[in-house]
């Protein structure tokens, strides 16, 4: 988990208990305000999930390159003239 899901996961619960506040008062402004912020929130996740998805290609990329090389370094050690 990076920061950007886990700041968007605060602003996602801060969002919604101010939209709920102003349901709860009729304040209506105060319900925008709640809304549009949860929506940030859930754009900040969904940016943190595509940043630890790259993450993970690429660590996976990384492992499979460094496994590739000691496979071809055993090889040749190994192999007979």
């Amino acid at each position: 988990m990076n920061k950007d899901t886990v700041k968007g996961s605060i602003d996602d619960a801060a969002g919604r208990a101010k939209r709920q506040i102003g349901e709860w008062t009729g304040d209506t402004q105060t319900q925008a305000e709640g809304a549009g912020q949860q929506i940030k929130g859930k754009a900040e996740k969904a940016v943190g999930h595509v940043k630890d998805a790259v993450n993970d290609m690429q660590n996976n990329a990384n492992h499979e390159t460094r496994e590739e090389k000691r496979e071809e370094q055993y090889e040749h050690t190994h192999s007979r003239p």
